[in-house]
């Protein structure tokens, strides 16, 4: 697979918790050694994130910008390799990751996802989930991360900056138009924590809420004015 190394790019934002058994990971899953750097690209963490990040001796980065559109375009565009794979900090990729994401980019792919996981176990949480296997704009998440050419990132234009809420939705969509999009069917692991401290039902409820209030054209403000009211959280 020469030629086939890739820059993993992970946005994190008071991830002092998990980002360095993200990494630890990250490196430990790579059995073929296809990953040659490590960004970490930091959006202005009030704790001790980026102490943490700079110990797992990963390329730490501060975005001049917060948001995770942002803070993963300003880390693509210091990207060395051709092939990008952006995951999220509380995510974990499964075992030879980066061999199957080297194998669909040889088998043609320009784009693609893993299918994804919980760390908990709940029948709801698990037919979530099930679901990811299909190409299906409802049952995609932005945990199931994203592999993508570099070159196609750039024709893209990336992420939308604009966009604080739906960024990888949005993406895949115009990816998808004209390229080769594929799901690996194994799952990355994410956390749960989100579910478990809002309720499983009612987290799901909110972000099926949030998704057909995109598809009809509401503002991201009025997409970000609804997840606050609905969801405790400390990100956006």
């Amino acid at each position: 697979m020469n030629g086939s190394m890739i820059s993993v790019i992970i946005p994190v934002y008071n991830e002092e918790n998990h980002i360095a058994a993200t990494v630890e990971l990250i490196r430990q899953r790579d059995v073929d050694k296809l990953i040659s750097e490590i960004i970490i690209s930091d959006g202005g963490s009030s704790d001790d994130t980026i102490r943490v990040a700079k110990l797992t001796n990963s390329f730490v980065v501060s975005s001049p910008r917060k948001g995770r559109a942002a803070q993963m375009n300003f880390a693509a565009g210091l990207a060395s390799n051709e092939l990008l794979y952006f995951i999220h900090a509380d995510t974990t990729p499964p075992h030879g990751y980066s061999t199957d994401i080297a194998r669909s980019f040889s088998a043609g792919a320009d784009a693609g996802c893993f299918m994804l996981a919980f760390d908990h176990d709940h029948w709801f949480l698990k037919t979530l989930c099930w679901f990811t296997r299909f190409d299906l704009d409802a049952f995609r998440y932005g945990d199931q991360s994203l592999f993508i050419r570099k070159n196609l990132f750039g024709q893209k234009n990336g992420f939308r900056e604009d966009h604080i809420l739906m960024e990888d939705h949005e993406l895949v969509k115009r990816i998808r138009k004209k390229s080769k999009f594929v799901i690996i069917r194994l799952p990355v692991l994410t956390s749960a924590r989100k579910y478990l401290a809002n309720g499983i039902y009612k987290t799901q409820a909110v972000f099926f809420l949030i998704f057909f209030m995109y598809k009809l054209g509401y503002s991201q403000q009025q997409l970000l004015t609804t997840y606050r009211k609905l969801i405790k959280q400390d990100k956006l």
